[in-house]
């Protein structure tokens, strides 16, 4: 029976590493043994030629000491012998400097001095013409005794005649080994410095691996890409903020909520969004979860989260629509109440109109019912006679009915006087009801519960005065109450409140206007709203203004 074929082994791969560590660490020893490398060569290259120069001048320097009148008188007057007084004066010198030889000749180049005696008396192997001719010579080059490093200079008596020449000879072997003996050295100081090198590009390698949390570059790409399309796909808001408050990064619906474009990135967060609660909120200056801040139109809800590196990210989401759907959802239940209360109210009249029929007071049943069609007719028409908006007056109506369900009397001062010309209606509905709900919620409890509105215009230019009897509003707390989140009462059903005086400013604000509180003049609070340009131009005379002085 064969064997079952095994499956072959699998060749292990060697590539360029993934990781962004190893890459970098890699690039960096590479880059590190390169300038090494570099370093040394470009240090050896002229170190030859330096010592080759120091040889000869040290051979020159000899020479010149060695070329004295007092040599050349002897030259003058003794043979070429070896026991005579230049040969012993020449290998004194050369013993004392540690050259190889000195060579002291006549015009016609016989040596009266040499290392091996013998070749005193005979002629010198190399062409001493230039030394002769009175010129300083230095050379590398061979003669009797090899290869040597030479300086050559001309021998002058006391009257400075030439008469004969020095010739002095540094052994070039010397010059190697010295060259040779600073190898070493050399080499041990470029691998210190490369080992050095090396750790600290292993250190650096480290630290970014840990920044990196050991990813390879494959995977960062790839975070980049999601992280954009999911800043980009999610339906919130995400401001990204450097530790010194600069917009870092910014999605698109951050983009729309905040009323940002894009030159906005890297700007600082106080410059783009001006001072206010919403960059108070951005900024960490105001702490806590799901905080409450008003945008333009906008209602959001903002967190904020820290970074390691002493930035944040916040996130933002639109609580606008959430938010009206709350107030209606307040109001609806004020209307049930309302409603419950007027059932009891209706049930009672019924039985008040049942016992008159049945009494058979068939004038005082019909002048009962009368008068109970009369009040709320009388107050629509009151209201529809200065209020000539639909929208407005509508709202005003169905104020008035809550109000008196809840036993407050809400009043339209006689000023009032408003032509149809409301350029945005709704903004000013917003603000009438924001100020009637919190003038109802004042009033309410007080000995003569009471809501007044007056609402006029002036040009274009629309002011809403808003009137209650309740506890008024401190000094203090004048400009607090228009701030998001700000409020006395109990939260609602959906959980926010403090929104509507802040939408009430910012409303006022955002056309130009103003929203103020003060004491009213009967005791109370009084809301102040101007709203320029708030009414359209007027083209043909209008009935309704025409004569209407203030």
């Amino acid at each position: 029976m064969s064997p079952e074929p095994t499956a072959p082994a699998r060749r292990r791969r060697f590539g360029w590493p993934q990781r962004v560590f190893s890459q970098v660490l890699l690039m960096q020893l590479v880059i590190a043994t390169g300038v090494t490398v570099l370093a040394t060569g470009l240090f050896l290259a002229p170190l030859s030629a330096q010592l080759d120069d120091q040889a000869m001048r040290r051979a020159l320097a000899i020479a010149q000491t060695t070329a004295s009148p007092d040599i050349a008188a002897e030259l003058r007057d003794t043979p070429p012998t070896p026991g005579g007084p230049v040969q012993a004066e020449a290998e004194r010198i050369r013993r004392v400097t540690d050259a190889e030889y000195i060579v002291i000749m006549n015009m016609e180049g016989v040596r009266w001095s040499h290392t091996s005696t013998d070749q005193i008396g005979q002629v010198v192997s190399t062409d001493p013409s230039d030394a002769l001719a009175g010129e300083h010579i230095m050379e590398i080059d061979s003669g009797t005794l090899g290869r040597s490093a030479r300086g050559k200079v001309p021998l002058r008596d006391h009257e400075g005649a030439i008469v004969g020449a020095v010739s002095v000879g540094i052994e070039y072997d010397s010059v190697r080994d010295r060259l040779l003996a600073a190898i070493p050295g050399l080499l041990a100081y470029a691998g210190g410095a490369l080992a050095a090198g090396a750790l600290a590009a292993y250190l650096i390698s480290r630290r970014l691996q840990r920044q990196t949390h050991d990813l390879a570059f494959s995977d960062i790409s790839a975070l980049l890409a999601e992280r954009e399309a999911m800043l980009h796909g999610i339906r919130e808001g995400v401001v990204a903020l450097d530790a010194f408050g600069r917009i870092r990064l910014m999605n698109d619906e951050a983009e729309r909520l905040l009323g940002l474009g894009p030159g906005a990135k890297g700007q600082p967060l106080d410059k783009v969004l001006g001072a206010g609660r919403t960059t108070d909120v951005l900024a960490g200056r105001v702490a806590g979860e799901d905080l409450v801040t008003v945008r333009g139109h906008r209602v959001l809800i903002a967190n904020r989260m820290p970074t390691d590196d002493g930035g944040a990210v916040a996130t933002l989401r639109d609580r606008t629509e959430l938010e009206q759907l709350g107030r209606e959802l307040d109001s609806t239940r004020g209307l049930i109440d309302a409603l419950r209360a007027q059932d009891h109210e209706h049930a009672n009249r019924l039985h008040t109109l049942l016992g008159l029929l049945e009494l058979e007071m068939h004038d005082e049943a019909v002048d009962f019912v009368t008068e109970v069609v009369g009040v709320h007719r009388a107050t629509a028409e009151q209201v529809t006679e200065k209020i000539h908006d639909p929208l407005l007056a509508s709202l005003l109506v169905g104020k008035a009915t809550v109000a008196a369900e809840r036993g407050v009397s809400l009043r339209i001062a006689p000023e009032t006087l408003l032509p149809d010309r409301l350029v945005d209606p709704r903004g000013l509905v917003t603000v009438v009801g924001n100020l009637v709900d919190n003038a109802m919620d004042a009033s309410a409890g007080s000995p003569e519960p009471r809501i007044e509105v007056e609402l006029y215009a002036q040009g274009r230019t629309a002011v809403l005065r808003v009137t209650d009897t309740g506890p008024g509003v401190p000094p203090d707390q004048r400009e607090s109450i228009f701030v998001e989140g700000w409020t006395t009462k109990e939260l609602p059903a959906h959980g926010k409140r403090g929104l509507g005086l802040a939408l009430v400013r910012r409303l006022a604000e955002r056309q130009g206007g103003s929203a103020r509180v003060r004491d009213a003049a009967g005791g109370g609070a009084e809301f102040v709203v101007v709203l320029p340009e708030a009414l359209a131009e007027l083209t043909e005379p209008d009935p309704v203004t025409t004569g209407e002085a203030r």
